[in-house]
């Protein structure tokens, strides 16, 4: 991305763990979305989509703590990578946590208390809430989007909703070179 990120995304900077109301939210990630699609536009590597998709959505969602990817490396497996924020959980089964739940269901969670999630994986103690999204193309799923916070209900269905179309749009275009279902 060429010239300073914020002013690409055309947002105010906000110091991280900025918690903004529900609808200010959902109105900065829709703003966001021209330049996210501007950049991403005729980029199909994966490698490349995945982390410069994690660095603007980690830029543009301040309540984020931890914003990224897990591949699908196996048949049941979730690998990290690339993400935004401290290290994270290597490699996640589909039988573990809120990541392996999305996995395994093909659909979004939404979870805004992770104390409340049943085999929630604590990678980062202080994390509160959790939104978790599939990444599907070729009808396979090849990855899910982790979004961590430190605040509870940090993250809305209309976020949700938001971020979902966006990778249901960038997903058929990509080149999943790295998924064990290539």
């Amino acid at each position: 991305m060429r010239g300073d990120l914020l002013r690409e995304l055309l947002l105010p900077a906000l110091p991280r763990g900025t918690l903004l109301p529900p609808v200010e939210r959902a109105a900065r990630l829709v703003s966001a979305l021209p330049a996210i699609e501007a950049t991403l536009a005729g980029e199909t590597e994966e490698i490349a989509v995945l982390a410069t998709l994690a660095s603007l959505l980690f830029h543009t969602l301040p309540q984020t703590s931890w914003c990224g990817f897990y591949r699908r490396t196996a048949e049941q497996l979730l690998t990290v990578g690339p993400y935004q924020g401290p290290v994270g959980c290597l490699r996640i089964p589909f039988d573990r946590g809120v990541c392996g739940a999305c996995a395994r269901e093909r659909r979004p969670f939404l979870v805004p208390d992770v104390h409340a999630f049943p085999d929630h994986i604590a990678c980062d103690e202080a994390t509160r809430s959790e939104l978790v999204l599939p990444i599907l193309a070729g009808g396979s799923l090849r990855a899910v989007l982790d979004l961590d916070s430190h605040h509870a209900n940090a993250f809305s269905e209309e976020e949700a909703q938001i971020l979902a179309e966006l990778l249901d749009r960038i997903a058929p275009r990509v080149h999943w070179g790295f998924s064990f279902l290539s």
